[in-house]
């Protein structure tokens, strides 16, 4: 569909909403956004910027869904087939977002948002990140990056990821951050894959994507985005970086982080600036759901048969799983487990439920919770396990951390009471009321 005609067809249905007063980048655009969330808003005059601001555009999962023209319950099946068969991109000469190509660099000209009030600096948070290593190829990914000054940012790479071991490698790596993507580039940014997989692949089997060679770096890009910010980021090069507001709505540490200097700025001619808000809905929704598929397939893979997953936003989009199946033995509550923490690696606490349970409505995970869990039969504890670095809980330095998962399910034979929900009459209600 392409980010322009998906913005025009939300408009048309009465979704986005435009502020047409003048707004500020520092602080005035981000509280709009959290107010409002998570309906889609367009900011048409920006007090520092010749640049409109777009956001909230992919706060649910109904929002997500509704682009590819799906519901709900196919974005897991969607998402998995796309991975499992990824293809390659078509390639162009000329592209939308090089129709202007910058003749000097002046990061202050673009509306990089000021997020918060503790925050470090104006914040790159919607940039998916390609780079390139001569061995295993390109690589897409989000990498945040804090402004502090004309042309440079400092950029949070986490170690392991696929990007620091490029850099660690090399020393030096040619980057283009890319912004204003539609979700199948979202999306495929997020995914853990294999190192050497090419993620832009993943968001072509999503939805048919053009690349075009990037001005002044050699990489491929997508063609439609907004903004592209090329350059080069450098390893022993470092400048402080944060606070910054993590996906657990709490502030992440100062750290001194490699510096991303910023050589060549090309954008659409009436380009617009995508706004991610930190820790806020589209922030969790774009960073938990892509790893929902990898749950459901390794918990597949274990023999249990996987319904459906949510990674929800009570467990910060990324910290809790629940977990839905249809239980034919009593191991398959554990097996489901393992497979799960297997499926994301980052993930602190797994619940595990039946078909008969929404694992959409907390109501419904916490009823399972208290009528059918026992913590001396079904409490698994894995011990101190590599964890994430986003819960402040984690041990400081390692991110170790103690995962949990809950065996929810019902025993397939009942010892006693029942475990089923009643199911009430269904009746046509406007027959009794007038």
């Amino acid at each position: 569909m392409g980010l322009r005609e998906h913005v025009k067809n939300i408009e048309d249905r009465g979704i986005l909403r435009k502020v047409e007063v003048e707004v500020s980048k520092k602080l005035e655009i981000s509280g709009i956004l959290k107010e409002i969330e998570p309906t889609p808003v367009l900011f048409n005059k920006v007090k520092e910027s010749k640049f409109r601001v777009i956001g909230n555009l992919f706060c649910t999962k109904e929002s997500i869904s509704s682009y590819f023209g799906v519901t709900p319950a196919d974005l897991i099946p969607m998402l998995s087939k796309a991975i499992k068969a990824p293809s390659e991109p078509e390639v162009v000469s000329s592209a939308p977002c090089q129709e202007v190509i910058e003749s000097g660099v002046d990061l202050d000209n673009i509306p990089i948002l000021f997020h918060c009030e503790k925050d470090g600096g104006n914040y790159i948070s919607s940039a998916v990140v390609v780079t390139k290593d001569h061995e295993y190829g390109q690589n897409l990914d989000f990498h945040r990056a804090m402004q502090f000054s004309k042309n440079k940012l400092a950029t949070r790479i986490v170690s392991g990821r696929h990007f620091h071991k490029y850099l660690t490698k090399n020393g030096e790596l040619e980057v283009a951050f890319c912004i204003g993507n539609t979700p199948n580039i979202l999306i495929a940014g997020a995914t853990s894959v294999d190192i050497g997989f090419d993620e832009l692949t993943i968001a072509n089997s999503l939805e048919p994507i053009t690349l075009v060679k990037a001005h002044s770096v050699d990489l491929m890009v997508p063609a439609e985005c907004e903004f592209v910010l090329e350059g080069k980021v450098y390893l022993e090069e470092k400048h402080p970086e944060g606070p910054f507001v993590d996906l657990t709505e709490t502030y992440d540490v100062i750290r001194e982080e490699p510096v991303f200097e910023v050589k060549k700025i090309t954008h659409r001619k009436d380009a617009i600036w995508q706004a991610l808000l930190p820790g806020a809905l589209e922030h969790k929704i774009l960073m938990g759901m892509p790893r929902e598929p990898t749950i459901f397939n390794k918990v597949n893979e274990t023999g249990v048969k996987c319904l459906d997953v949510n990674i929800n936003p009570g467990g910060c989009s990324w910290l809790h799983a629940i977990v839905q199946i249809d239980k034919k033995t009593e191991e398959d509550g554990k097996k489901a487990i393992e497979g799960a923490f297997k499926g994301h690696s980052s993930c602190k606490h797994v619940f595990i439920v039946d078909k008969d349970i929404d694992i959409y409505d907390p109501l419904s995970v916490e009823w399972a919770m208290a009528t059918r869990f026992q913590g001396d039969t079904r409490l698994h504890v894995k011990g101190k396990e590599p964890g994430s670095s986003l819960d402040p809980s984690a041990e400081p330095g390692t991110k170790l951390t103690t995962k949990i998962g809950f065996d929810l399910t019902k025993p397939l034979v009942a010892k006693g009471k029942d475990f089923s929900l009643v199911e009430f009459p269904n009746v046509d209600i406007d027959k009794y009321f007038t």
